[in-house]
C-alpha cells in the first residue's frame, strides 16, 4: 500500500482500493497517487481493465479530506494530470473503469465513481455532493451529473447537498448493477473478468468513439467515426477476421490486439 492506495493484479485486471481509516478520505499525496495508477493502467499493455473501489463497509470514499483543507491544503493545489484522484479532467484513458461502490460516495468521491465507465452499487450505498455547505464548487460534479440524469435532478443535488439512495441512483440510470451488501467487488470482478477477455482493440475505439462524439449531431459523428484512428485499426486488424472465423468455427475467439 502507498498513500491510501492498494492494487492487486489478476489476469490483465488491475484491482484498485481506496484504504486511508477511517473513512478513506483523499490528500494530495493520494490523489497524485491515484494519477499514477491510472496512467500505468493506460501504459501497460498486461492490464485491461480497472475496478476501483473503498475498504471497509461504510465509506467508498467522502472525497477531499477537509481536515486537511482545513489545514490549508488549497483546492487549486496540484492534484495531479486528471485532476483529484485522477478521474476528473480529461485524461483520455482508453481502458475502462469499473466503480465498485461498497457504502457513502460523496463529494470528490462521487465524483470519482462518475468518472468511471461503468458502476456496481450495493444496496446501502449513498451519494452527495455536499460541497454547498463548505463553500466549495463541485467542479467535476457539476458538468458531469448532468449528463448522467436529468438536469433538475442534478441541479437539485448540487444545490442542497441532499442524499442519493442507491435505489433512487439505480431508478435514474446511475448505475449499471444495484447489488447486496458486499457483492459489489464479486460483479465488478465478473463483469471485469468479461471485458478482460474481450478484443483488445475494441474498447479504445469505443471509448474514443464515445468521448468525440457526446455532444456532436448525429452525421458529423458518423465522419468522426470514421476518422478516428482506433476506430480504423479495429476494421482493418487480424482480431476481426479472428473473430468471424471463430463464429463462423463455433468457437471462443483467440485475440491477439492486433
Amino acid at each position: 500500500m502507498s498513500d491510501g492506495v492498494r492494487t492487486a493484479r489478476d489476469n490483465g485486471v488491475l484491482e484498485v482500493t481506496i484504504d486511508r481509516p477511517k473513512a478513506n478520505a483523499i490528500d494530495l499525496a493520494m490523489s497524485r497517487r491515484l494519477n499514477a495508477i491510472w496512467s500505468e493502467l493506460q501504459s501497460d499493455s498486461t492490464l485491461r481493465v480497472a475496478i476501483l473501489t473503498g475498504a471497509g463497509e461504510k465509506f467508498f470514499s467522502p472525497g477531499w479530506d477537509l481536515k486537511n483543507a482545513a489545514a490549508g491544503e488549497a483546492t487549486d493545489s496540484d492534484w495531479g494530470a486528471g485532476g483529484f484522484g485522477g478521474l476528473n479532467h480529461p485524461r483520455n484513458l482508453d481502458k475502462p473503469i469499473i466503480a465498485a461502490v461498497n457504502g457513502i460516495a460523496c463529494g470528490g468521491g462521487f465524483e470519482l465513481v462518475l468518472g468511471c465507465d461503468l458502476i456496481v452499487m450495493e444496496e446501502q450505498a449513498r451519494f452527495a455532493l455536499p460541497e454547498i455547505n463548505v463553500g466549495v464548487v463541485p467542479d467535476a460534479g457539476s458538468i458531469k451529473l448532468r449528463r448522467r440524469i436529468p438536469y433538475h435532478i442534478a441541479v437539485e443535488m448540487l444545490m442542497t447537498g441532499r442524499w442519493m439512495e442507491a435505489a433512487e441512483a439505480k431508478q435514474w440510470g446511475l448505475c449499471n448493477y444495484l447489488v447486496p451488501k458486499g457483492e459489489a467487488m464479486t460483479k465488478a470482478r465478473e463483469v471485469a473478468r468479461l471485458l478482460a477477455d474481450g478484443p483488445p482493440l475494441l474498447y479504445p475505439a469505443l471509448k474514443q468513439l464515445l468521448r468525440h462524439t457526446e455532444m456532436v449531431a448525429e452525421h458529423p459523428a458518423f465522419e468522426l467515426h470514421d476518422s478516428l484512428a482506433a476506430v480504423q485499426a479495429v476494421a482493418r486488424s487480424e482480431d476481426l477476421l479472428e473473430g468471424t472465423r471463430a463464429f463462423s468455427e463455433k468457437r471462443k475467439p483467440v485475440w491477439k490486439g492486433r
